[in-house]
């Protein structure tokens, strides 16, 4: 979920940077459930009104109503959102058992995370055929309703039909594990992945433009159909640039996208090509945010220069994606016709499949909701040392500013076995740091059958072996559990860092907001984080100037802030988004007071930053060493467990992915410098 703002102060969290103009961290702020609307309103016109602004006009643009339910009490398990999605095939593993009993209680041991399935499945799984396997029974084709021959008769010794068809029969989603009973005894049948057919899904437009001029002896780009031929029959190597907007998980999405597009062997501009104007890519990506106020204006402004070149009669393919590509749809071709492509991020993952349609001449939209599917290409990582790694998609909470439900939609969990195996092929290619990315992390597990707890997979990721490091985003202090502070305590590999956003320190302004804790509840979860982890570093998120926020609930907010004093906080004023009920209030405080109170915050944001950084003074600390100091090449970064970044000087070439001893010696507010010691 996301602060709907406008502003943002310079701050850096758990090692990401956020500039001024920049909406990299929004993400990274939590949501809950939309209080009684009516209750709501009738709180908000109870506080006393500042000061009004034109601002809620510009909120009620036309946007196209979202595919995912937004309104409180609305429906937000995914089975039945994309209970239609057609479906090509389901991924299956199994175990079987002699009894039923036997198969209950090793459903329980899988539900507390005390064994994996595929440990299991080895140790005690009747199914020979599957068991040296961890129980894999592998991709089961769906059989539509006009077809007659079963496609999965050869599976009849492992999963007989009268089971397979049960399980084909139900709403199921990945990670779910369902019990079925059949000639062969009782099986345990988890469900690993499915395969949708996008392209079914899809909105397709004929687009009525000449393949090739009379003068072209065959494709040259993606529209021209060179897509459709081997990488070495294409007249010249497609390339393409990305674009990323917005949070970890945009930028997570776009290192996917670009694997997939490397896959199809397009191949990234090079920084020589990018410099000299005269070479331009065949296909423009841009991974959109819709958090900041003017996301979609933005995004015109930067299809501006493509459109033209596609007007002047390049084959040059632009595809726009994430959250402003979901919420805009098929209005964006209209205001863009140039547009090729507009796909929402629950498709990151199938941008191959799209781009087809797209070269055989259509515009294609793919906004509808659809089961999260795994990845079978590499993502190019943009770091050698540290990588992000999605364990849940989408947001089931409604607070009032947020438009995240609505463009990256419900809560799903990835199953812990396909996450796993991303961690270790991670580790294996030498990885040292991982974190695990949620808009609603502490959520992980309770979309899934049985449900899982988030603090279980902690502990289960945290013992790779080799796993250096390990780290998490975003907590919600509704969600967040004393058992997850515990896990991070009692797992080495686990990073002393938690980034809990609180919004606001008044529990009016929380209420108003739909966040569904306290004041007093986030600072119960402080409290445990310091007596726990008493080192750790505690970063949050905070909106000012939310409709009817008053003076003395502002100060209340301050005062939260003088009570924790954190590491630092990404603070933003209260911007109105599309889609979202606060948007629609009457009382809007007015650009001036929202911009006094985003200074007084930030300028007691930069004090405690400060104040928490020199704690360091003189102390050795372990830095893990991540890339250059671009502005310092003798120099190297590196961050410690707390999420600090650390200058030292050091070889980049020798050390690069080391984890080294470094003694402070400057401390500043959002940084630190050192010297390596043996």
């Amino acid at each position: 979920a996301a602060t709907t703002a406008a502003i943002f102060s310079l701050e850096n969290v758990n090692g990401f940077t956020v500039s001024s103009d920049s909406n990299a961290f929004v993400s990274r702020s939590m949501v809950t459930e939309e209080r009684n609307r009516k209750s709501t309103l009738l709180h908000m016109v109870a506080n006393p009104i500042e000061s009004s602004s034109s601002s809620t006009k510009a909120a009620k643009s036309k946007i196209p109503v979202s595919k995912y339910p937004t309104a409180r009490g609305s429906e937000v398990d995914s089975r039945k959102i994309v209970s239609g999605t057609p479906l090509k095939a389901i991924r299956l593993s199994h175990i079987l058992f002699a009894s039923e009993d036997l198969a209950n209680q090793s459903l329980n041991q899988l539900r507390s995370a005390s064994i994996s399935f595929d440990d299991l499945a080895l140790q005690i799984s009747n199914c020979a055929e599957t068991r040296d396997h961890g129980g894999s029974i592998g991709w089961v084709s769906v059989v539509s309703s006009d077809e007659n021959e079963d496609k999965n008769e050869h599976l009849d010794p492992i999963l007989p039909a009268e089971a397979r068809n049960e399980v084909l029969g139900l709403s199921a989603k990945p990670g779910d594990i369902v019990s079925v009973q059949s000639s062969r005894g009782y099986h345990l049948v988890q469900f690993l992945d499915v395969m949708v057919d996008v392209r079914k899904m899809a909105q397709l437009k004929m687009k009525n433009r000449a393949r090739f001029t009379e003068n072209d002896d065959g494709p040259k780009g993606i529209l021209g159909g060179a897509l459709s031929l081997d990488e070495s029959e294409r007249p010249k190597t497609l390339t393409y640039k990305v674009e990323t907007m917005g949070c970890q998980m945009n930028i997570a999405d776009s290192e996917r996208m670009e694997g997939q597009l490397q896959n199809l062997g397009i191949q990234p501009l090079s920084e020589e090509d990018e410099q000299n104007k005269k070479i331009k890519p065949d296909l423009i990506l841009l991974n959109t945010c819709s958090i900041r106020d003017h996301a979609e204006q933005k995004v015109y402004s930067y299809i501006g220069p493509h459109a033209k070149r596609k007007r002047e009669g390049e084959d040059v393919t632009i595809v726009v994606a994430g959250c402003v590509a979901q919420q805009e749809g098929e209005a964006l071709l209209r205001r863009a016709p140039e547009v090729d492509l507009v796909m929402g991020p629950q498709y990151a993952n199938r941008i191959a499949d799209l781009l087809e349609d797209v070269s055989n001449g259509n515009q294609v939209v793919a906004t509808e909701a659809s089961h999260i599917m795994e990845d079978s290409t590499k993502p190019r990582r943009t770091s050698t040392v540290a990588a992000w790694v999605n364990v849940i998609y989408g947001c089931n909470e409604r607070c009032t500013y947020c438009i995240v439900p609505t463009t990256r939609g419900v809560e799903q969990s990835r199953p812990p076995q396909s996450i796993m195996e991303e961690v270790e092929e991670l580790v294996s290619q030498g990885y040292k740091e991982v974190t695990l990315l949620g808009q609603n992390i502490d959520a992980y597990g309770r979309d899934m059958i049985p449900k899982r707890k988030f603090s279980d997979l902690l502990r289960t990721v945290g013992s790779v072996p080799g796993l250096e490091r390990l780290r998490f985003v975003t907590s919600h202090p509704k969600y967040m559990s004393l058992g997850v502070i515990d896990a991070v305590a009692e797992t080495p590999a686990a990073c002393e860092s938690f980034h809990v956003p609180f919004q606001s320190g008044s529990n009016e302004v929380l209420e108003a907001m739909g966040r569904g804790h306290s004041r007093e509840k986030f600072l119960q979860i402080v409290d445990r984080i310091r007596t726990r982890l008493p080192d750790a570093s505690i970063t949050a998120d905070v909106i000012v100037g939310f409709p009817g926020e008053t003076e003395e609930q502002f100060e209340d907010t301050l005062s939260l802030m003088e009570e924790v004093v954190f590491d630092s906080v990404n603070t933003a004023a209260y911007s109105p988004r599309p889609n979202t009920p606060a948007a629609e209030w009457t009382n809007q405080l007015s650009e001036e007071v929202k911009m006094n109170r985003l200074r007084r915050i930030n300028e007691l944001n930069l004090k405690h930053a400060a104040q928490r950084r020199a704690r360091m003074q003189d102390r050795t600390v372990e830095v893990l060493v991540e890339e250059r100091n671009v502005k310092v090449p003798t120099q190297v970064m590196g961050r410690t467990t707390q999420g600090y970044i650390v200058y030292c000087d050091g070889d980049i070439n020798e050390i690069k992915g080391q984890l080294i001893q470094v003694k402070i010696e400057e401390c500043q507010t959002y940084y630190l410098k050192g010297t390596r010691v043996d």
